[in-house]
């Protein structure tokens, strides 16, 4: 499942996102949602999200429905 849809993504799953500084190469980091940052509700690139971790990324795809 890919991470464009806001719907799709809630706090507490476990998602690839991809950081900022990772974007020309497309190294995923997995964590799990903390936070939606992304108001809209859907994004080409991906909904921005925070991870527990603190990480801030696009997610590219959703790993776990919990």
């Amino acid at each position: 499942m890919n991470g464009q849809t806001r719907a799709n993504i809630r706090p507490g799953l476990e998602v690839d996102i991809v950081l900022k500084q990772d974007q020309r190469s497309g190294k995923l980091t997995r964590g799990v949602v903390k936070d939606i940052l992304t108001n809209s509700p859907t994004h080409p690139h991906g909904i921005k999200v925070r991870l527990v971790s603190g990480d801030v990324g696009r997610v590219k795809l959703i790993i776990s429905k919990n």
